[in-house]
Parts: C-alpha cells; sequence; structure tokens
C-alpha cells in the first residue's frame, strides 16, 4: 500500500486521522500521503443569494482557496515530523463535492487506502467528513480505515477480523488481506459471532464454509474463536478491546460484518464507541 488518501475539512475529526496516518507510516511501506481538501462551491451558491444576500465572487472563492491552502500546508508541516523517513505528504484542493473529490483523487494518484476521522459524541466538534463516513465507505473503490475519536495509534501487532462465515469465498478479498499480513508481523484473529450457535451445533454448511477460510488463511496461522452475543458490534469491539487489538478487519460483503456497519444506529455506535481502528476491505 504505497499510497494513502486522508480527507481533512480542518475539524478536529479529521486532524486526528492525519496524525494517526503520520504514525501508522512509520509501520507501513507507503511512500506518498495526501492531504484532500474538498472546496465545493456548487452552482446555487453561485447564482442564488445567501440569507444575508450574498453571492460568493470568483475573487472571493479565489481567497477562499488560497486561506485553505495554508491551512493545509501548516497541517503539512505539523504531520511531517511525524511520518517515516522516506514519506512524502502533498495536498490537494479538490473543487468537487466530497465523495467525488476522493473518488477522483483516488483514481488520479492510484491511491491504496482512504482514512477518515469519524465522529464522536460530540455534536460540537462533528465535521462533514466524519458524518460521512458510512456513505465514503461504501462507494470507494479501495479499502477505508475509520479512526474514531477514542482511538490512539499503537503500534499494530494484532488484527481482529470479523467474519460470519457465509458465502466465504466471496466474502474475503484475500489480496489487500494478504498485502497487510504478509509485509508486517501481524498476529490475526478470526471471531465469528455466531447468534445461532451453528458452529456449537455442528451445521454442516457452517462447517464447510469453516473449512474454506481455514484453508485460505492457512498460511498466517490465525486463531479462530466463537461468540454467540446478540449484538454483533458490541460482541466484535468487546472481543477485539478483551484480545488486545490494535485493528478490527471487516469484510465488504453482504452477509458479513460490514452490512451491518451500513445501518446508521451501528455505524453511530461504531464511531462513538469504537477505540481501535477499522479497515474495510474492498
Amino acid at each position: 500500500m504505497k499510497t494513502y488518501i486522508v480527507p481533512i475539512d480542518f475539524s478536529e475529526t479529521s486532524v486526528h486521522a492525519a496524525e494517526f496516518t503520520a504514525l501508522l507510516t512509520n509501520q507501513t511501506d507507503v511512500k506518498d500521503v495526501y492531504l484532500l481538501h474538498s472546496y465545493h462551491v456548487s452552482v446555487y451558491e453561485s447564482v442564488l443569494p445567501t440569507p444575508d444576500m450574498l453571492i460568493p465572487s470568483e475573487e472571493e472563492i479565489e481567497e477562499q482557496v488560497i486561506e485553505r491552502t495554508k491551512k493545509l500546508e501548516n497541517l503539512r508541516d505539523r504531520i511531517h515530523k511525524q511520518v517515516r523517513d522516506g514519506v512524502t505528504v502533498h495536498i490537494r484542493i479538490n473543487r468537487s463535492p466530497l465523495v467525488r473529490a476522493i473518488i477522483e483523487t483516488i483514481d488520479q494518484f492510484h491511491a491504496d487506502i482512504v482514512i477518515l476521522g469519524s465522529n464522536g459524541s460530540d455534536n460540537i466538534h462533528s465535521s462533514h467528513i466524519g458524518s460521512n463516513v458510512i456513505n465514503i465507505a461504501k462507494l470507494s473503490p479501495v479499502p477505508v480505515i475509520v479512526v474514531p475519536p477514542l482511538c490512539h495509534y499503537e503500534k499494530i501487532k494484532r488484527v481482529v477480523m470479523a467474519c460470519d462465515f457465509n458465502k466465504v469465498k466471496d466474502a474475503v478479498p484475500l489480496e489487500p488481506l494478504k498485502r497487510l499480513l504478509q509485509r508486517h508481523e501481524v498476529e490475526l484473529e478470526v471471531v465469528n459471532i455466531d447468534k445461532a450457535a451453528k458452529h456449537k451445533n455442528t451445521d454442516p454448511e457452517q462447517l464447510a464454509e469453516e473449512t474454506v477460510l481455514h484453508k485460505m488463511l492457512q498460511e498466517y496461522h490465525p486463531r479462530y474463536y466463537y461468540n454467540n452475543e446478540s449484538d454483533v458490534l458490541n460482541g466484535i469491539l468487546s472481543f477485539a478491546k478483551g484480545h488486545h487489538a490494535q485493528m478490527v478487519i471487516a469484510l465488504p460483503h453482504k452477509y458479513s460484518f460490514f452490512q451491518s456497519l451500513l445501518h446508521g444506529s451501528v455505524s453511530q455506535q461504531l464511531t462513538v464507541h469504537c477505540a481501535v481502528p477499522v479497515l474495510l476491505l474492498k
């Protein structure tokens, strides 16, 4: 994973994600980090007056671009002290709406991953990016790391992969997972929130899926666990905390933990209460 994109809206949330990314570079082989700011002035803003009867002029828009560029430069200088030697931190302002700006930048610089800060329970410090984490994660063509506000960087030594053992061949994207596990000394723990106790009851379909997954991951020597908590999200996050994991991996499949993140109440719990980053594979 050579190139990271970190969307920035100058909120505490996005700055926190940038600081996390800077520290993460010391453990990965990334070469370029792009601090991306989306500054979009819609057609309506440019032709219709605000409640104060103001229409932004081109000069005012350009002044805003200059001001925001300076803010990005200050943030770049700030985190540059924390990145690994050899990593270049770039700044970019894109005039498209947020999600489009992210996708355009991914395509332009062949980015490998997007790192986002998520909002906490304090609405005063909520950000536009943090409010759109789940939407960005759904539409991004590359993996996304969500950095919750309670998360403090620790060297990643152990990761927990949440898997429901349904449609394993379709649900587990091996290539990005291999890139994470092969290049770094990371312990892999696979947890299945098995509410129906299929494993305990030796369900034939469940056992077949387990066998497939064991073969797929055998070279990484993972440990497997089963949890029958009815609350899928809290079960996984409690497991990660109890096993001192530094990251949770969720899989992008309609049968997987990733799907549960798309529901508002669950994603809210994730972004507020999770204390470790969540990697959403694609």
